[in-house]
Order: C-alpha cells, then sequence, then structure tokens
C-alpha cells in the first residue's frame, strides 16, 4: 500500500550486498519488519536475526535484541563492518534509501579552522573505556532506532501520496465512465426515437 517504498530501498542494498559479494566479503543481516524478512527469506543471504509486528508505533526496547545479536557478531570478530539500511524522509514527495555504517565508526571530517584548539582532563567513574563502550552501544542503539522511526514515517507519507493517487485515478475512471454511459444512453435514445418515428411513417 505505499508504492515502491520498501522495493527501493531493498533493491539499493542487494547492490550495496552484490559490491561486497564481489570482493569476497561475506554479508550477514538481520531483517526488521514482514517484508524485509520475506523478501530476503529467499535471496540466499544468512539471516542472524528476525524482528517482525512492530506496529506504526515501534518501541526503542523491542530493537535491543536485534542490535545486541550484531554488536556481538562484530564484538566477537565474526563481522568486521555494521550498517544499517532505512529510508530517510526528507518530505512529503521524496524518501531516499540510506544506508549508514555504525561499526567500525568514521570519524567526522573538521575543518582546520573549526577545530579543537582545547582540551578539558575529566575523572570518570568507572574507567573511561567502560563508559565509553556503554554510550557507544547506546548512541548505536539510538541511530538503528532513529532509522526505525524514519523509515515509519516515510512509509506513512508514502502511503499517503499511493492513496491520493489511487483516489485521483478512480475520479477519472468514473467520469470517464460516466462520459461513456451518457453516449450509450443517448445513442440508444436517438435508435428508439428513429425507429417511434421510422414506424408512425409506415402507418
Amino acid at each position: 500500500m505505499c508504492g515502491g517504498l520498501n522495493t527501493n530501498l531493498f533493491r539499493n542494498l542487494l547492490k550495496q550486498i552484490s559490491a561486497y559479494q564481489a570482493k569476497n566479503i561475506t554479508v550477514d543481516i538481520c531483517t526488521i519488519g514482514k517484508k524485509a524478512t520475506a523478501f530476503f527469506k529467499n535471496s540466499g543471504l544468512s539471516i542472524k536475526s528476525v524482528l517482525v509486528d512492530l506496529g506504526d508505533a515501534p518501541h526503542f526496547d523491542d530493537l535491543l535484541g536485534t542490535v545486541k545479536v550484531m554488536l556481538d557478531s562484530y564484538d566477537s570478530g565474526e563481522i568486521g563492518q555494521l550498517s544499517v539500511a532505512y529510508n530517510t524522509f526528507e518530505n512529503t514527495m521524496t524518501q531516499a534509501p540510506t544506508i549508514t555504517q555504525l561499526v567500525p565508526m568514521v570519524a567526522a571530517n573538521i575543518d582546520e579552522a573549526d577545530g579543537i584548539n582545547h582540551h578539558w582532563d575529566y575523572i570518570y567513574e568507572p574507567d573511561a573505556q567502560e563508559a565509553l563502550e556503554a554510550l557507544l552501544v547506546r548512541y548505536i542503539e539510538a541511530l538503528v532506532y532513529q532509522g526505525l522511526v524514519e523509515n515509519v514515517a516515510c512509509e506513512q507519507s508514502a502511503r499517503m501520496i499511493a492513496m491520493k493517487s489511487a483516489t485521483d485515478n478512480a475520479g477519472d475512471m468514473v467520469q470517464d465512465l460516466e462520459l461513456i454511459y451518457n453516449k450509450a444512453r443517448q445513442a440508444a435514445i436517438t435508435q428508439e426515437i428513429s425507429e417511434i418515428v421510422s414506424g408512425a411513417a409506415a402507418v
């Protein structure tokens, strides 16, 4: 009911996966939603986890298990990179397929003019490494959740556009059918009048 929103995202993702496979890189996926699960079920890819039935108002806690599966795979060295694919909501008419790398994190480009020229020294409790690891996990979970809710917004927008197009098309069809009906009715009336006049003339 939302047009080609999901299909465009899946095709874009398959192109990226094909590029990795061309370099002999194995790709594992976690699917979120019934459409993604049905699409990738017969793709030959290894599906690590499946998450369905989130509804139109997904909760943050619902994602924690899926994110943990992928982060554990990254920590154990099974995978070398973790990305999330979703649709970015640009405006009501435009939704762009997006693939964002989560880990390893890509450092932001800082212009020399805007560079950091000062540093503060903090005392962390617990250890700075432990605090950073916990924060990074929460940050990655938040990025995945952001992708999910943005995809939901795109889906609702695409549904609205698809339903508007269907309504407009139905209206055009009704007008065309009314025109055809009126022409057929007029032709039938004209024929009846012609037959009546011909019968009267014969009498």
